[in-house]
């Protein structure tokens, strides 16, 4: 069983930054892909970027292509999400995930999530 806890979020201005962590305890997840996803109030939950094991391979949906970028860290059971040039519309719940099985863009593939860290940018 794997616990995650995600840590970073906070109040930002616009065109500010912003590092998210998650740490995954109990289990051993190192071999599996991990993501961040995102949820704002009244809109369903989105995918926004996905590492594979060796963090070789990542993909960011459209919306945060070229400001935000996953990385991971085994030996520390960590991954991050720096969040650069940060928007208003950024603004959400910030979820970090482990894969289960499946494929990794599909959330239903994702069966250990953390409680969130909230993410404000004030306009």
């Amino acid at each position: 069983q794997v616990q995650l806890v995600e840590s970073g979020g906070g109040l930002v201005q616009t065109g500010g930054s912003l590092r998210l962590s998650c740490v995954a305890s109990g289990g051993n997840s190192n071999t599996y892909n991990k993501a961040w996803f995102r949820q704002a109030p009244g809109k369903e939950r989105e995918i926004v970027a996905t590492i594979n094991w060796s963090g070789g391979r990542t993909y960011y949906t459209d919306s945060v292509k070229g400001r935000f970028t996953i990385s991971r860290d085994n030996a520390k059971n960590t991954v991050y999400l720096q969040m650069n040039s940060l928007k208003p519309e950024d603004t959400a719940v910030y979820y970090c995930a482990t894969l289960n099985s499946g494929t990794y863009i599909e959330e239903q593939s994702y069966n250990y999530w953390g409680q969130g860290t909230q993410v404000t940018v004030s306009s």
